[in-house]
């Protein structure tokens, strides 16, 4: 017995909802994740320390806006990551770069360079391990 074109409808639609639901909560599922990685919060932690980069942004307060996945540059495997950060302030706005590497014997992810790229083009240095090393920082930012 054929299926009414009706019933056909409707079961499209409710496919179509469902479907789109799970791949949005999916969505923020994976962005809630990945803020709360180290790599992602121990770069976060750098440009919080520079208060003269906060206050080109107008921060306090700083916000941080959810990464866009789709984005070519942020990548993460089982030893490196690498992503880019929306954040804003009161006046300005723009991306917090990060690279990180995982120390396979003490599993941590260790900073390898963070930098602010305002939207009007301004790249401003936060942080390079090979500097900070040479400083006298131990390698794992602390």
């Amino acid at each position: 017995m054929p299926v009414p074109w009706k019933n056909l409808k409707e079961l499209a639609i409710f496919l179509g909802i469902f479907s789109g639901g799970g791949c949005t909560l999916m969505y923020f599922l994976i962005q809630k994740s990945f803020s709360q990685r180290d790599y992602y919060l121990r770069a976060l932690q750098k440009l919080e320390s520079q208060s003269d980069v906060l206050e080109m942004l107008g921060a306090p307060p700083l916000k941080v806006h959810n990464l866009r996945l789709l984005d070519k540059y942020n990548r993460v495997d089982k030893t490196t990551a690498q992503i880019k950060i929306p954040v804003s302030g009161a006046t300005r706005g723009g991306y917090l770069y990060s690279k990180a590497v995982k120390d396979q014997v003490h599993q941590r992810w260790n900073l390898q360079e963070v930098m602010l790229k305002l939207n009007n083009g301004v790249s401003v240095p936060i942080y390079n391990s090979d500097v900070a090393n040479n400083e006298g920082e131990d390698k794992y930012g602390s």
